[in-house]
């Protein structure tokens, strides 16, 4: 708790007031805030109970606390752009970071066999590439296809898996428990925000005519498009709606009383975060002249 007193003891009443009253402050209060946030969650990785975990998490609890990791990891590259002002990389990294807070809420909300089947799934195109080395595929006379090789047999050896023991997930189409992400993002979040999160951000990664549009063309007056090659600035509407995802697998306890590390002073500050981050979009959408 000491490293996480020590992040938030700054933010005394006069220090937000002040940076609240114009959206020069709103910045400049915006990048700090979100960096803590990150080093928060970044926090809340490491911490441990020695007595419960003395050297480290055993496979039941590691696909949590890895999906974790991976939430702290790709806010922080989201805080590195926002500070970088460039919205497009931002873009890239939200529906990677939203898919891992989903998934790690569904986890911790599930039994071990739910756990099993996320991880079995993982495998999917790992099997495929032992079947293509069975065929004689000569990729896997290289040191690289040796290299891949090895690595996938030495994790299926780690959990004692055989290429016959994926009939569930294979039944499954490989999805975990036989669900769409979709069908797992309605019963965490709410369906009715999936398409406009988690679908449209798709397109950052993919590729579409509309994202073509948005970040990539300038319609001109006489409906010709011409290239825009710089980057689209960031407000602070680019990072608040992702603080707003992340805030979840972290405030549920289920991880922090699975680890026997619960506090019921991580309860407020993850109460802080939600508050103080509502606030901050709400600020901006008051003070900013634009749309």
């Amino acid at each position: 708790m000491k490293e996480l007193t020590a992040i938030t003891a700054k933010y005394q009443r006069d220090y937000i007031e002040k940076h609240f009253s114009s959206l020069e402050g709103l910045n400049e209060f915006s990048l700090q805030f979100f960096t803590d946030i990150a080093d928060i969650y970044d926090t809340m990785t490491r911490m441990r109970n020695v007595e419960r975990n003395p050297s480290g998490y055993s496979i039941d609890d590691a696909p949590i606390l890895g999906l974790l990791v991976r939430v702290s990891k790709l806010l922080k590259q989201c805080v590195k752009y926002h500070e970088m002002d460039n919205a497009e990389v931002i873009a890239i990294f939200e529906r990677p970071l939203i898919e891992a807070t989903t998934i790690a809420t569904y986890l911790m909300s599930n039994d071990g066999a739910v756990m099993e089947d996320y991880r079995k799934c993982s495998y999917k195109d790992r099997l495929r590439i032992l079947r293509e080395m069975e065929a004689g595929s000569p990729f896997f006379d290289t040191k690289a296809g040796k290299r891949l090789l090895s690595s996938v047999r030495e994790k299926m050896e780690f959990e004692g898996l055989t290429p016959n023991d994926f009939g569930e997930q294979k039944k499954n189409k490989w999805r975990l428990q036989g669900k769409s992400f979709r069908d797992i993002f309605a019963e965490v979040e709410h369906d009715s925000l999936y398409s406009a999160t988690y679908g449209m951000m798709s397109e950052s990664l993919h590729g579409s005519w509309n994202e073509s549009m948005d970040w990539g063309l300038v319609r001109n007056d006489d409906g010709t498009f011409s290239a825009f090659t710089e980057h689209h600035p960031a407000d602070i509407r680019f990072v608040t709606p992702i603080i707003r995802f992340t805030i979840r697998p972290f405030r549920l306890w289920l991880w922090l009383q699975r680890i026997e590390v619960y506090d019921s002073n991580f309860k407020g500050t993850m109460d802080w975060i939600e508050r103080v981050n509502t606030r901050l979009f709400g600020r901006f959408d008051d003070l900013y002249e634009g749309q």
